[in-house]
């Protein structure tokens, strides 16, 4: 093979990664993934041990992640947003989210980002969410 000539990917290095998202009605703990990756379900349980302190619910279930990327080297991204763009603690809550994920088995760095669109809703809540608010 000549300098000018590229190698011809692999299936393994053409696969598409996707992203879990909350809003699509799967539970998390029956994703199919690559073995070595930090499990999605383990990922939701340490991001259900963060609370925003004005509201009493998990930012979970309050429906404040849009998506979860999981990859084999034990990288995680997620994706989230906050209740409102003043929120007193916007800058400690992706800090909250990223030490409790960080003790996932397998995960080896965690990336949180903060995202507006779309806009965080009431109506974005899990069912226990708004049950427990008294929202039903």
């Amino acid at each position: 093979m000549d300098e000018t000539t590229a190698p011809t990917p692999t299936t393994e290095e053409t696969k598409t990664h996707e992203s879990w998202r909350p809003d699509e009605d799967t539970d998390p703990r029956t994703i199919e993934q690559e073995a070595g990756e930090p499990l999605i379900g383990d990922i939701v349980d340490a991001i259900r041990t963060v609370f925003d302190p004005e509201i009493p619910i998990n930012i979970y279930d309050l429906g404040l992640i849009y998506a979860i990327d999981s990859r084999k080297d034990g990288s995680i991204k997620i994706e989230m947003t906050l209740t409102a763009p003043g929120c007193p603690v916007a800058e400690d809550i992706p800090i909250w989210v990223r030490d409790a994920v960080i003790k996932v088995d397998g995960s080896t760095t965690v990336d949180v980002e903060i995202i507006w669109d779309p806009p965080w809703d009431p109506g974005m809540m899990t069912d226990y969410a708004k049950i427990e608010l008294g929202m039903y």
